[in-house]
């Protein structure tokens, strides 16, 4: 059997960092994903589908130093139907995203203040981790951009020699960060 999702979006609003009894960091997050599409008429119409995101361990206690509203995100995780009881004790489910992996996708500077509502003390390149591994840890921007792009060996430090790109290429125009971004009237169909 499967139970595997992956989204890229946008949060909606800030994360909600909270602990368990036993002290285990929770972030919630509210993620939108958008599609467009043309319909019968010809007009094109968008549609967003909201998605709840439950993240845990230093991987939440990152999203919820690093990101912020509008922050663009890849969740990687499974889908969990948890059972909870309202005001009146009527049984209500709740189904959400439980994250085992967080990307941050922004490529926005931090340096200057179009960063959209990024918190400035956010590392760049810092990305959301995994289930607890060392992953989390920061890589060069270069690296942020290809899926194909091998990652450093589980468990090796990260090597002091590693070079950022320089400030030219920081401010060099990338295009948008995914499709829906995009200008309709270029896509081809």
């Amino acid at each position: 059997m499967l139970n595997k999702v992956m989204i890229i979006g946008r949060l909606g609003r800030d994360p909600e960092l909270r602990y368990t009894q036993n002290g285990t960091p929770v972030t919630s997050l509210n993620i939108a994903t958008d599609e467009s599409y043309i319909d019968r008429e010809g007009v094109r119409q968008d549609r967003t589908e909201w998605h709840r995101v439950t993240v845990f361990q230093k991987q939440a206690e990152n999203c919820s130093n690093y990101l912020s509203k509008g922050s663009l995100v890849f969740v990687e995780g499974s889908l969990q139907t948890r059972k909870w009881q309202d005001q009146q004790g009527q049984d209500r489910y709740t189904t959400e995203i439980k994250a085992q992996r967080v990307q941050f996708l922004d490529r926005r500077n931090n340096n200057n203040n179009n960063d959209g509502g990024q918190r400035e003390s956010a590392p760049r390149d810092n990305m959301g981790g995994g289930m607890g591994r060392e992953d989390y840890q920061s890589r060069p921007a270069q690296q942020q951009r290809g899926w194909g792009q091998p990652q450093q060996a589980q468990g090796q430090p990260r090597q002091a020699h590693q070079q950022y790109p320089s400030q030219a290429n920081k401010e060099e125009d990338l295009g948008p960060a995914f499709p829906s971004e995009a200008i309709m009237d270029e896509v081809p169909f």
